[in-house]
C-alpha cells in the first residue's frame, strides 16, 4: 500500500513552464511587458510598425497563445483553433531583423521577470527556436 503511494509521488509530473511562471498572473505579466517594451523602445520600432493598433487585442491574443504554449490552459486554441503561427504570420515580412527585434523584447522580459537560471535558459531556448521558425523572408 505505501509503495504505491511512493510510486505515485515519484511519477508525478514536473510543473509546467506555465506553472513555473506563476500561472495566469505570471504569463499575463510576461505578455503585457513584452508589448510595453515594444511600444516604448525605439530599438524595436520596425517590429512595432508591423502590429495593428491599438495593441489591446493583440496583447490578449499573445497571452492566450502563451498560456497554452507554456503548458497552461489552451485559451488561444479554444477561441481560434490551432495557432498555425507561421501561416498566420505569412502576410508579414519576418526576416532576421524582425526576429532579432522580437527576441530583444522577449529576452528583456525574461531578464526582468525570471530569476531562476534554469527556467530562464529553458524559456530562452524555446522562444529562440520559435522566433527562428517564424522567419519567412531573407
Amino acid at each position: 500500500m505505501f509503495s504505491f503511494l511512493k510510486r505515485s509521488k515519484r511519477s508525478a509530473e514536473p510543473p509546467t513552464l506555465y506553472q513555473q511562471m506563476g500561472g495566469e498572473a505570471g504569463v499575463r505579466a510576461m505578455a503585457e511587458r513584452f508589448y510595453d517594451i515594444m511600444e516604448s523602445d525605439p530599438k524595436v520600432s520596425a517590429l512595432l510598425a508591423l502590429h495593428p493598433q491599438p495593441l489591446g487585442p493583440i496583447r490578449e491574443k499573445f497571452y492566450e497563445f502563451l498560456s497554452g504554449w507554456l503548458g497552461g490552459p489552451p485559451l488561444f486554441e479554444q477561441k481560434y483553433g490551432h495557432p498555425r503561427l507561421r501561416a498566420r504570420h505569412l502576410p508579414f515580412k519576418i526576416d532576421i531583423k524582425m526576429r532579432d527585434q522580437w527576441l530583444y523584447c522577449m529576452y528583456q522580459v525574461l531578464d526582468e521577470q525570471v530569476s531562476d537560471p534554469l527556467l530562464k535558459m529553458q524559456l530562452r531556448q524555446r522562444f529562440t527556436a520559435l522566433a527562428h521558425h517564424m522567419i519567412n523572408s531573407d
